[in-house]
């Protein structure tokens, strides 16, 4: 009996389209999340300090950045300014 393989569809990438908006401390971060999505627009937030902190090694860097879909850009601006201007 031969096993058929199934042939998957090529998807997009979805890291391709991402841009950052932010990079800072975990609290602003958040913040500015939570801001984000309350429009609508998805958000990927990437933890460093937890990463280093799980592989055992320090970091000092403001090392949380967030981002956005490059399409949801012109949605999300004025929140992102808006945001900018209060910290």
């Amino acid at each position: 009996m031969r096993w058929k393989r199934k042939k998957r569809k090529n998807k997009k990438n979805s890291i391709m389209g991402l841009m950052k908006i932010f990079s800072g401390s975990e609290i602003l971060a958040q913040a500015l999340q939570e801001r984000i999505e309350a429009i609508g627009v998805g958000t990927l937030v990437k933890n460093n300090i937890q990463s280093a902190r799980l592989g055992g090694f320090g970091s000092t860097d403001l090392a949380v950045e967030v981002f956005i879909q490059e399409t949801d850009f012109s949605k999300a601006n004025p929140v992102i300014e808006a945001f900018r201007m209060e910290i």
